[in-house]
């Protein structure tokens, strides 16, 4: 392990990441990995509790290999927790050495790969590590050209230059109704309970979020250490299509690179549970109370961030949808569950809900049905919240950089979200 570089934590116990569950549950966890044949990760994962920075370390890549095996949905449970044991003990030998950034990527990495046992231990020792680390670190990393340098400046390209990106036929259909003052009552009558789609015209103008997303300053000083995942290309169905994991601060640096028009592949920060991960984020958004109709079986809540020119290809999706937008502008296409057939889905299982439709790039004579489809759209604003209901499918264009959040609600069940 390198040496220190930022300095260590003053205090009696300022040195030591304190992992209550994992002291209590670690010989059930031990117990578990070595009834699937984990004997290696047990034998290493026992040194690394001691202090042994290698062993934790190849706990951390045994445990990695197991969760690249097969199919994330068929990985077990206990080794996504053994990869999280692992990364707790990797971040705590970082952070006494003073190693803050080394602590907290293996941290993130536990947040994002890991299972669900440990997580209040990452949670906790996330914070610690970021406390300590803002005490030392002060400001000094982010100051000079972007102290104050917002994320977006309010300027974009012009409805004709959108159009020239958008697909054939944008803005030419019926426009998404906008309500402002919509009260629950209203939501819940003529949208909800229908099944139609409206942009809520100030639904969030009390957000902190409002003001802090789009100064470039505060998103780095809050999160520009965390490791995320990111996609990078043209879309989840493109060839050529893949997935990093960047330091936010890497990837704000990336998307200010992109303008309106660009042709570049794309960096994209697309559906993750970033406010479950980055809790100072989560802080800054309200939940709105339209979520809460019908049940109020709310998901978890996923970001969506990136340059102009990311896109989400035509899915429907199995729950209602509140699309926020806090910095920046999308385009959104919406056709209704009802001409589901004429959008010629995807027959393999995992990309049902996908349409083999590229709109971005029509193929009129393998797909002839789509081209006199009626279809809503709309350029949703920033400030403005955008409601999809369930099985509609959507398309959507960032059409400049862009900060949206969604939530996504059912009729039925218990809230996973605090």
């Amino acid at each position: 392990m390198a040496a220190a570089t930022t300095g260590a934590a003053s205090g009696e116990d300022s040195d030591i990441l304190e992992t209550p569950i994992l002291d209590a549950e670690r010989p059930n966890l031990l117990q578990k990995i070595s009834e699937e044949g984990g004997y290696a990760y047990v034998r290493m994962a026992s040194l690394a509790a001691l202090g042994d920075f290698r062993a934790a370390e190849a706990a951390r890549e045994m445990a990695w290999e197991q969760l690249h095996s097969g199919p994330w949905h068929a990985v077990l449970p206990i080794w996504r927790d053994a990869y999280s044991m692992a990364c707790l003990h990797v971040a705590r030998l970082h952070y006494k050495d003073g190693e803050f950034k080394e602590a907290l990527r293996a941290l993130d990495m536990g947040l994002i790969m890991g299972g669900t046992v440990l997580r209040k231990d990452l949670d906790s020792a996330v914070e610690k590590v970021s406390t300590n680390a803002s005490a030392i670190w002060g400001l000094s990393e982010y100051e000079g050209s972007v102290k104050g340098r917002p994320l977006w400046n309010g300027e974009d390209c012009s409805e004709a230059e959108f159009l020239r990106v958008l697909p054939i036929r944008s803005l030419s259909c019926k426009v998404v109704e906008r309500r402002s003052g919509l009260s629950l009552e209203g939501f819940l009558c003529d949208y909800f309970l229908p099944g139609y789609p409206v942009i809520i015209a100030d639904g969030m103008a009390h957000w902190p979020a409002r003001s802090k997303w789009n100064d470039l300053n505060y998103l780095k000083k809050v999160a520009g250490c965390r490791t995320v995942p990111v996609e990078v290309g043209r879309n989840y169905l493109s060839a050529g299509w893949k997935q990093e994991l960047m330091s936010f601060s890497e990837f704000l640096n990336r998307i200010q690179s992109n303008n309106c028009m660009s042709l570049e592949p794309t960096t994209y920060l697309a559906q993750h549970p970033l406010f479950d991960q980055i809790h100072e984020l989560r802080k800054d958004i309200v939940i709105p109370d339209y979520c809460f109709a019908g049940g109020g079986d709310l998901r978890p809540l996923n970001a969506w961030f990136g340059p102009a020119g990311t896109v989400t290809p035509l899915h429907h999706d199995p729950h209602h949808n509140l699309l926020a937008q806090v910095v920046g502008k999308k385009y959104v296409r919406l056709y209704p569950a009802s001409v589901s057939e004429n959008l010629y889905p995807y027959t393999e299982t995992m990309l049902s809900n996908s349409s083999q439709v590229d709109l971005d790039c029509l193929d009129v004579k393998e797909f002839p049905k789509v081209i006199d489809l009626e279809f809503m759209d709309c350029i949703l604003d920033e400030g403005e919240m955008l409601y999809i209901p369930p099985k509609w499918w959507h398309y959507v264009r960032s059409l400049t950089i862009s900060f949206s959040v969604s939530f996504w609600w059912s009729n039925s069940g218990s809230s996973t979200v605090p």
